[in-house]
């Protein structure tokens, strides 16, 4: 149980540090288009790891092989086709119905951790997803209820980082932490890159005047660093000691430091529905952690007993 809250503090502080740098990617992307900042991002991100372990973990390179290279590309592919489905997905749709979308993968990972790791979950987390979902609707949405085909693409990219969490969750305990996060994030950055040549203007990746930029270096910097080397290194280990469902319900609090920060350092005003929407995902969180399925259960017996 103690591993349990050190890893869901952990992955909360996780989605902490993606909430506080979207105004940061929000002001990069506007000089340097999304897929190649995630190129750049995460490339960077997996040289300093690769560079982390020749120098303090060199012992580990044996330990590389064939499964675990196919288990973190794997991991990778997931986590590139939900960067790639809201990027091109945000093209038609709007950024408030994008962020609820993309939040939807609270719902999607019970299921596909039902269906491929055959995790139940408990009755409490279950709930706690439901009340997510209704404050992620909260905070996010204008009363937009029409759907376009940008809306079917990023429900394509709450499918990909749902099966993240749950692929993340399956090779995590299986494989040398460090070496599973390197070779995921070097998937993503390949295919991030290739995606830029095709899709967007791949010169600006390599263009100083760009790069020079303080919007561009500094976001680069502390998400390559932060939201994308440190964090992934956290979710991998962490994640072993708990299950997908918390780990896509503490996610679902990532909208929410977003919105908080914004209302910090941007200055962005929250609506009541938006305040009231951060306390529901706030209590969904607190619900699944709590035991209570598992009181009624005692409690109900408990009555039985006394009854008979």
């Amino acid at each position: 149980m103690k591993k349990q809250w050190v890893a869901d503090t952990c992955l909360l502080f996780v989605a902490f540090i993606w909430g506080a740098t979207f105004v940061l990617v929000q002001n990069a992307i506007s000089f340097l288009e999304p897929l190649s900042f995630n190129g750049v991002r995460f490339l960077l991100a997996g040289l300093f790891l690769l560079t982390w372990l020749l120098i303090f973990h060199r012992p580990q390179l044996k330990m590389w092989n064939v499964s675990l290279l196919l288990s973190g590309a794997f991991m990778g592919f997931w986590l590139f086709s939900g960067y790639a489905f809201q990027t091109i997905g945000l093209l038609y749709t709007t950024s408030s119905k994008a962020a609820f979308i993309t939040g939807l993968s609270v719902v999607l990972v019970p299921l596909f951790a039902f269906f491929l790791l055959k995790q139940k979950p408990k009755a409490n987390a279950i709930f706690g997803v439901l009340i997510a979902v209704i404050g992620l609707y909260l905070l996010t949405m204008n009363g937009e209820l029409s759907v376009n085909k940008g809306d079917l693409l990023v429900f394509l990219c709450a499918v990909s980082f749902g099966m993240h969490i749950v692929m993340t969750g399956k090779y995590s305990s299986q494989f040398p932490t460090l070496l599973l996060t390197i070779t995921q994030i070097f998937t993503a950055a390949i295919f991030c890159v290739i995606s830029a040549f095709f899709f967007e203007d791949w010169t600006q990746m390599l263009n100083g005047a760009v790069l020079q930029k303080a919007e561009v270096w500094s976001a680069l910097l502390i998400t390559s660093l932060l939201a994308t080397a440190f964090a992934f290194l956290v979710q991998t280990n962490f994640q072993r000691y708990t299950t997908a469902t918390r780990v896509a319900l503490i996610f679902a609090m990532e909208p929410v430091f977003a919105a908080l920060t914004a209302y910090i350092w941007a200055n962005e005003r929250l609506t009541t529905s938006a305040l009231i929407g951060c306390l529901l995902i706030l209590l969904g969180m607190i619900l699944a952690e709590l035991p209570i399925s598992f009181s009624i259960r005692k409690k109900f017996s408990s009555n039985r007993q006394m009854t008979q």
